[in-house]
């Protein structure tokens, strides 16, 4: 054994994977504690901060085989400055799943909303200003660097998508009425 309690004296830091090493997705996060990032997020969607971590994670470490869950869970303290513990990888997959699962409720969600004719054309473009705003601020915390041209590149895809979709949900309910 070293001197550092690695077996040639290595430090912590030169024990770890070098992607785990390097990897610098929540950087900002650096000391920000746990419960004050879930309540963020409990207060803007529906996912808790551990999921969204870990979701993030899942996507970062995709490889052809699958997604290393081991190593996202063993070195999850490292990876994520506002996670304390090491997770299994049972625990890695549950989190993910979970993330997925509420992304599908909540699009569904809004779909149905969008759809539905509860929203004019105005309030589902203020809507969609707000949620965008909500998912940008959290990409810029991941560390992602959206350029003013890629996000509003963005925002007119999306508008023009819901645009498209509230058209084709009026269309078939003016169908409906008039087989009625």
């Amino acid at each position: 054994m070293g001197a550092e309690g690695g077996p040639t004296g290595e430090s912590e830091g030169e024990r770890l994977p070098p992607d785990v090493r390097s990897y610098e997705r929540f950087t900002k996060m650096d000391g920000a504690q746990y419960d004050r990032v879930n309540e963020f997020m409990r207060d803007r969607t529906y996912i808790t901060a551990r999921e969204w971590a870990l979701a993030r994670l899942c996507a970062d470490f995709r490889t052809e085989t699958g997604v290393e869950m081991t190593k996202i869970g063993e070195n999850l303290p490292e990876l994520v400055p506002f996670m304390t513990d090491t997770y299994t990888p049972q625990a890695v997959n549950q989190a993910r799943a979970s993330f997925e699962e509420k992304v599908r409720m909540a699009g569904a969600t809004f779909l149905y909303g969008a759809m539905s004719g509860f929203f004019t054309a105005d309030e589902l473009d203020d809507l969609m200003y707000e949620v965008t705003e909500t998912a940008k601020f959290l990409l810029e915390v991941e560390g992602v660097d959206l350029a003013v041209a890629e996000e509003l590149e963005a925002e007119d895809r999306i508008s023009a998508v819901m645009r498209e979709v509230r058209e084709a949900s009026e269309e078939l309910r003016e169908e409906e009425q008039a087989a009625d």
